[in-house]
């Protein structure tokens, strides 16, 4: 494959900057049009990605312009410090020239950062719609391949219907609005989700970063704690989509599989967010978990929005 950093004729690239957000958020909008039907992406979320701590965004990120109109959009991210590289890539519709340039500058970047890290290769991961904007034949021409699907899920829910459930015996849930708690939390979600794919380890500060914790609604995460065993499953969800409620993580501890917490913790979300008047409710999950989790999703009537392929792509470190 032959990399070349220059711009196709009549397009041009630059690094975006926090001030692009808004711009970035419309264009992912048109590409979740494109996709899925809606309008899905917020723009608090486009800001949390550009003022990551570990984005450099003078070389991490780009912008790709057909003369003043943004058609094209690709960040990078490093949370290994090995060899995973994690990358965007959206490009709209006609600009194959743009896309695979931008391909071209995100896979030599993720080379550099990887060997930069030490590795002798790089492990690129993106997460793309199952019938995305760009086009997959020619990221299979370039070495890509699908690694993993990912189901996103959702749900009807009802103020009236879903309703708070009782907790089982010995269960008692709290929020964290209190520092240790949202320590406890983060302790959880790294100790029940190490074994899944893709898991990368994340320090506390690391996580706050990560979930853009100044902007966090701490009471809408609760941690479970079983009497016999201690805190033990957690549940984190946020209230900043426009189009439903969201459940971003829910992770029970092995010990406590199989007593009934996922299932609380689903219905407690489903009660919460109807009572604030929501009336949808979504998440994702691995179709291949192995804990159960996607037939505990869809006992409790949650049914397939739309999936998500992670594609993978090794390299040898620059």
């Amino acid at each position: 494959m032959t990399t070349s950093l220059k711009p196709p004729p009549g397009l041009t690239v630059r690094s975006a900057t926090l001030d692009d957000a808004a711009a970035v958020c419309e264009l992912l909008n048109e590409v979740d049009l494109l996709e899925i039907g809606r309008a899905d992406t917020e723009l608090s979320d486009v800001r949390a990605d550009l003022k990551h701590p570990e984005v450099d965004l003078e070389r991490d990120s780009w912008l790709l312009f057909d003369g003043d109109l943004l058609v094209g959009y690709a960040l990078l991210w490093d949370e290994s410090g090995g060899e995973r590289i994690d990358v965007d890539h959206y490009v709209l519709p006609g600009r194959t020239d743009g896309s695979l340039h931008l391909l071209d500058l995100l896979e030599s970047r993720a080379a550099e950062r990887a060997a930069a890290n030490g590795a002798t290769r790089a492990v690129v991961h993106l997460h793309l719609n199952t019938e995305p904007t760009t086009d997959p034949r020619h990221l299979r021409a370039r070495g890509w391949r699908t690694v993993r699907r990912y189901n996103v899920m959702d749900r009807q829910i009802a103020s009236g219907v879903d309703r708070l459930p009782e907790s089982p015996p010995g269960v008692v849930l709290r929020s964290c609005l209190a520092e240790e708690d949202r320590r406890r939390a983060h302790a959880l979600l790294q100790e029940s989700f190490t074994e899944h794919f893709d898991h990368q380890p994340r320090t506390y500060e690391q996580w706050l970063d990560d979930i853009d914790a100044e902007h966090v609604d701490w009471s809408l995460i609760w941690v479970a704690h079983l009497e016999g065993v201690g805190d033990a499953a957690v549940l984190r969800t946020h209230n900043n989509r426009a189009s439903m409620g969201w459940i971003g993580n829910l992770g029970v501890l092995a010990e406590a599989r199989g007593r009934g917490l996922g299932s609380h913790l689903l219905r407690h979300a489903f009660g919460h967010y109807a009572a604030l008047g929501r009336d949808r409710i979504g998440l994702g999950v691995d179709t291949d978990n192995s804990s159960g989790a996607l037939g505990l999703y869809e006992r409790h009537g949650m049914t397939l929005d739309y999936t998500v392929d992670t594609w993978e792509l090794i390299r040898p470190a620059a």
